[in-house]
């Protein structure tokens, strides 16, 4: 039988600053790719998406992006390859450590905005 993988960003606010209803979204979604603090998100709304994903059988991924918060990581950087690497390599650390205390695991990576447009030119 085919299925279908049902995706969305989530874990996007920041702070006081709610951004979507995540909870609600977790119990329609089989993946979430999870914002990693650059664009968007934070330790504690990382932390609680991962929780939340885990109870709802939800896969995970990280999603990282620019340190764009004004841009919400849809504005090109001028950063090197080398610093993109870098810049990937910490949020995905990020995200692993996170959904790790969550008692999930991340399973693929999703880049986000101008860093997945950069990624697919």
């Amino acid at each position: 039988m085919a299925s279908v993988d049902l995706n969305s960003d989530l874990g996007e606010g920041f702070g006081a600053y709610a951004c979507g209803d995540d909870a609600a979204m977790l119990g329609i979604v089989t993946s979430a790719n999870v914002a990693c603090g650059m664009h968007a998100g934070d330790p504690e709304i990382m932390a609680e998406t991962f929780a939340r994903a885990k109870a709802n059988g939800v896969a995970v991924g990280a999603h990282p992006g620019f340190p764009d918060l004004w841009g919400f990581g849809r504005r090109r950087m001028p950063f090197t390859p080398p610093e993109i690497e870098r810049l990937v390599a910490y949020q995905v650390g990020a995200a692993q450590a996170l959904a790790t205390y969550a008692g999930h695991r991340v399973t693929y990576v999703k880049a986000h905005g101008a860093l997945a447009n950069l990624a697919a030119a």
